[in-house]
């Protein structure tokens, strides 16, 4: 008989460290965080002249990367402003680096 592993097999951490690593797994998302690592904020439609890609396709980077909390949104009508959730992204580096330790 097969075993599913569930949740509560694994630590908070190992849930964590799977949630960024889904969200880094796009290089658009990469290229992102390290624009965005290097701006105080900005906004998606800033992005979109970075990078030449649809303001959707952009939106949808951000959504995904809001979502694992590697990055947080301000809204400022009619935009939104992202910037790197600074707690988070030290918390994602700690994990990586055990990780990969």
């Amino acid at each position: 008989m097969k075993r599913n592993l569930e949740h509560s097999t694994y630590t908070k951490e190992t849930e964590a460290l799977a949630k960024f690593a889904k969200a880094l797994g796009h290089p658009t998302r990469i290229a992102i965080l390290k624009h965005l690592e290097n701006q105080s904020c900005c906004c998606t439609g800033d992005l979109v002249e970075v990078f030449p890609l649809a303001q959707s396709t952009i939106s949808q980077h951000l959504k995904e990367l809001k979502t694992a909390g590697l990055i947080q949104g301000e809204l400022k009508p009619p935009k939104i402003k992202y910037c790197i959730n600074q707690k988070n992204w030290k918390i994602a580096k700690a994990l990586f680096q055990q990780f990969f330790d």
